[in-house]
Formats: structure tokens, sequence, C-alpha cells
């Protein structure tokens, strides 16, 4: 047993702790674990915790379906939510083949593999994403409403906001995990929310999101309320994006700067992911429902970027020192976050090793009609189909992942896209889909 084991075990005695969540997510993000009782620890940190790989979505073949949870200690963190007593502590765990090797439809093993490629340049990467989400009623059964908390806009205080005190008590728990919150408010939809916590390294900012949408839902679940992630909640209102924020260390210094100051490996870096931005956009926005949001209301449709302006896909923010960082804005919450971050992070690499050129800057706005198509910008797919189509296209995306997980990516994704266009009501059938899930 290895010695952060050994202190897991004594960590788990002195803190009451009676239960263990051991976590981890299928290929499309989807949060999953599996309860096991403290004293069986010492026996998973030797062997593992045995799954039905072929009961989660995209992992295994019911033929191959023994697969092994592996605790990652140094992610062990108290439920502050559950009992004081008898506690229960969450653990996010790598997932192996029954030979001890990694399993190759491990999304997480997938981020630190560049995570990694970038430290073996040169390079850290920290990673902070804003996630917004919706507040929804619930019914005499408990099950979810579309009917929001409130009819807010973007900055209200209440009474029109009805939501500060569960925001406020998102933050506290997110503290208690040792995740830092640094603004909360509420956002431009009616019931819409965002809770924006501290950048962290890809790894533990992929983990720190799947937590922050743990802790959301549960303390929404607490108050009789449903909180949702899904990026269209409700026609003609606000979408709920996930804006990256990406910045980019070599030797203690970012290279990301203000100004005309910007470092030619941050230049090539952010050219890389603008150059690829479509051909990952069914891993950014994975849902039938996402392109109901791109194009509208703030969230971008043109592949550009510019400084502060709010209506390209990337954007430098006005920031200074440690905050430096671009920002891309396409994405959404329903994404797969280690997927998601090891993309960005291998086409920005590429960008860096191929000393890609940045285009200039578009200083214009985009939702003014016919200012993209006059400057001949490129658009991202305007479809799941389109987005499907564009991945399975290209040689990119063939390096990057395992023809195992593109397989059974895009045979879940094209299954979603059939299923929503034959039905008689798409938007009925989206949210049947997806609504109590995301």
């Amino acid at each position: 047993m290895t010695d952060s084991a050994a202190e897991i075990l004594r960590f788990v005695r002195e803190q009451d702790v009676k239960f263990v969540r051991l976590t981890f997510c299928d290929l499309f993000g989807l949060q999953k674990n599996i309860a096991v009782m403290a004293a069986e620890l010492p026996r998973i940190f030797e062997s593992g915790m045995i799954f039905d790989a072929s009961a989660v979505r995209g992992l295994a073949p019911v033929e191959h379906s023994d697969l092994f949870l592996m605790p990652d200690c140094s992610t062990i963190s108290i439920l502050p939510w559950r009992p004081s007593h008898e506690r229960v502590v969450r653990i996010f765990c790598d997932i192996q083949n029954p030979d001890g090797t990694e399993f190759i439809g491990d999304s997480r093993a997938l981020l630190k593999k560049a995570v990694q490629r970038a430290a073996d340049m040169g390079y850290f990467c920290s990673v902070g994403a804003e996630c917004e989400f919706y507040l929804f009623h619930l019914d005499e059964q408990g099950d979810p409403t579309t009917e929001p908390l409130d009819y807010g806009s973007y900055g209200d205080l209440a009474p029109l906001d009805k939501a500060e005190d569960i925001r406020r008590e998102i933050c506290l728990t997110l503290e208690e995990m040792d995740i830092r919150p640094e603004k909360s408010h509420h956002e431009s939809g009616p019931g819409q929310n965002e809770v924006d916590f501290r950048y962290s390294e890809a790894l533990s900012a992929a983990d720190n999101l799947m937590t922050f949408k743990t802790v959301v839902k549960s303390i929404a679940m607490m108050h009789r309320l449903y909180a949702s992630f899904l990026p269209k909640p409700m026609q003609g209102q606000f979408g709920n994006g996930m804006h990256i924020n990406l910045s980019l260390m070599q030797g203690g210094r970012n290279l990301f700067e203000t100004g005309k100051k910007h470092c030619p490996y941050a230049e090539s870096f952010l050219a890389g992911i603008l150059s690829r931005t479509a051909e990952m956009t069914a891993f950014l926005n994975p849902l039938v429902n996402s392109y109901e949001r791109l194009g509208l209301q703030e969230a971008p449709r043109y592949i550009s970027w510019s400084h502060q302006n709010r209506s390209q896909l990337i954007r430098i923010p006005a920031t200074t020192g440690a905050a430096n960082r671009m920002e891309l804005r396409s994405p959404d919450p329903s994404c797969n976050p280690y997927l998601a971050f090891a993309l960005l992070l291998h086409a920005g690499l590429d960008g860096i090793e191929e000393q890609a050129a940045l285009p200039a800057a578009c200083d214009r706005n985009l939702f003014e009609t016919g200012v993209a198509e006059q400057l001949g910008i490129g658009q991202l797919p305007g479809t799941l189909s389109e987005a499907l189509d564009m991945a399975e296209g290209s040689a990119w995306i063939r390096k990057v992942l395992p023809e195992e997980v593109r397989t059974q990516y895009m045979k879940q994704k094209r299954w979603e896209w059939e299923q929503i266009q034959k039905a008689e009501d798409p938007w009925k059938a989206q949210m049947q889909m997806y609504f109590r899930s995301i």
C-alpha cells in the first residue's frame, strides 16, 4: 500500500467516514459512482473495485464488461451536505483493465496524457470554467418542471433574484471541498445563475467542474428545486454556456499578455485552438440541444477572435498579471470536460509545434446581420449532424482520440440525432431525452 493510501485510511478513521463514493464518468461526461463501505478501502487500494462497464454508456461491450476503479488519493473530499456523523467522502477514480493496464476509453486518462504532453514541451496550462445553470421548480411528485425559480435578469438583487441564498450555500459548500469560489450572480435568463470558481491545472479543473455540478444539483434538491445544465432548457431564453478560460505558463511566466505584448507561443497556442474548434465542436457541444444555443444571445457562431469583444468565439479579456488568458465561448456544460480539455490542449500544443500564425483580430460585432459574411469569416457547425460529419472527417481527431472512443461516441450521438429528427415534435423530443439527466 502506498503512503498516500495509508494517509487516506487514517483520514477516514479520524473523520468518522463510513461511506466512500468511488466516482468516475461515462464517455459523455455524465458522472457515475459506486458507494462502498469505508472498511473496504484497503482491499480497493490494492486491487481496485470491479464494476460492470457494459452498463455505462460508451465504455465497454458486454463481452468485455469487467473493468476496475482505482482511486486517485489526491482527490478525496468530504461531502458537506451529507451527515456529519458516519460521513460520506468522494474519491475520483481512474479506470483499468483486469490486467492492471490503463483502459483506453477512460477520458480522465486521455486528459492526463494531454497534460503530460504539455509538461514534456515545457508548458503548464491552467483552466477555468464559467458554468451557467437554471433553477426550476419541482412538481408535487418531486419531478422537475420548466417553471423557473424567478424572473430576474443579469445581476439582479432580491426580490427579483430568489436564488441568492442558494448561490451562497453553493459557494460555502465549494469552500468546504477546497474549491475556491470567486464570484456568483443571477444570469440573464429567468432562473439562470452562475457561480465561478478559481482556475487550476487542467486535470483538477475537470475534477472540480464535475464536483461543482454535483454540488449545484445537490443543494438545489435540498431546496426542492431542479438545477439544469442543459444548453437550452427554455425556448426563447438565454442558453447555458460554459466558457473555458486557458492560460499558458512557461518557466513561471504567463505567456498571455494584454495589448500588443502577446508572446508568439501564446499566439500559436490560440491559433491552434481557433483552427481546430470546428472539428472538435461535436465534443464541446455534444447534444442536439446544444445547437439551439449557438449563434443566439452572445453565444458565438463564427470562428474569430478579438480583445474584449463578446461576439467572438475567442476573446482576450481585459485583465492583467496572473489573470491574463484566452476565453473560448462556444462550449456548453453538457460536454465531457476531460475530453474537452484534452482536445483543447492538444490543439493548442499542435499550434505551438507548427508555429501557427494567428489571424488578424476581428473587432466588429458579429451579431449584426451580414457582418461575418461581409468579412468572410467561417462558421461553427450549425447542427449536431454537421459537427459529427466534421469530426468523423478530421484526420486531427483521428490522431488525438483512440478509435474505440471515436466509434462509441459517434454511434451514440448519431442515434440521438436520428431519434430527435424523426420525432413529431423535435423540441419535445430533446426535452424528453436530455432534461432530466443534464
